[in-house]
């Protein structure tokens, strides 16, 4: 049986609600700023979220919903462009402190690093959005605290791809069977079971209703002592929030 050595978080929706009142607000905010009469409303943010990466993201509402739409340069830098008046827009908010962590992140962080556990993050979100996150919700000096942070582009194939997952684990010099994934979306669990790696799943909003078969548990959030979380699929035993003799004990029953 192999020992835990890390903990590979994702982070929209898995660390953060950033997703309906964080990017979908500064995607708005950018649109009015470019002179766009677009509007991403909650519930076809919902549907957008199937593709992964916002500038990807904006490529297929153009495509799909905007077909006439000529943009003023070079499509993708027309795009990279936008995407990029976004990501202030999203700085902005979490800097405002719009976007708490999810329940029982900060404590699971926390007793992780006092264990010794290694750190890392895996997303496809933009890495001034990740650190602006962490900064603001966990501290100035919090992005030390991972030890690998693959973000944005720094693979060429983004989740439900695997390529992210392979990255975090060649960078680590670990195995698969080494870590415990934490994910929110079944693209991010599609991509981390391709790499190989036994993933927790907090859904949101967005993703309470996805398919997420082969997760080693599925919850409503990692929970707090006095707000037990709701164990949607999978084996808790009697534990009633996610610690860390929880993750280890996970670890090792399903270990192969």
């Amino acid at each position: 049986m192999g020992e835990l050595r890390a903990l590979i978080f994702d982070v929209d929706g898995t660390l953060a609600d950033t997703e309906r009142d964080g990017h979908r607000v500064a995607f708005n905010r950018a649109f009015a700023r470019s002179g766009l009469h677009w509007d991403w409303s909650v519930e076809l943010y919902g549907e957008l979220l199937a593709i992964a990466g916002g500038k990807e993201r904006i490529r297929f509402y153009i495509k799909e919903y905007q077909p006439d739409f000529e943009p003023p340069t070079d499509l993708d830098k027309f795009i990279a462009d936008l995407h990029a008046i976004k990501t202030r827009y999203y700085q902005q908010i979490v800097a405002e402190g719009a976007i708490p962590l999810r329940l029982g992140v900060k404590r699971l962080l926390k007793e992780a690093r006092e264990q010794g556990m290694r750190l890392a993050i895996a997303t496809t979100a933009a890495l001034p959005n990740v650190t602006a996150l962490l900064e603001h919700t966990l501290g100035s000096d919090s992005p030390s605290w991972f030890e690998v942070i693959a973000a944005g582009d720094i693979v060429p194939a983004k989740k439900p791809a695997p390529d992210i997952y392979h990255y975090v684990l060649e960078t680590m010099g670990l195995e698969a069977r080494d870590c415990l994934v934490f994910e929110d979306s079944n693209h991010g669990f599609w991509a981390s079971s391709q790499a190989g790696l036994k993933t927790v799943v907090t859904v949101n909003p967005y993703t309470q209703n996805q398919d997420f078969s082969g997760a080693l548990l599925v919850l409503t959030d990692l929970g707090e002592p006095d707000q037990p979380f709701t164990v949607l699929a999978g084996d808790a035993g009697d534990w009633k929030y996610l610690d860390m003799s929880l993750v280890h004990h996970l670890h090792s029953v399903h270990s192969d």
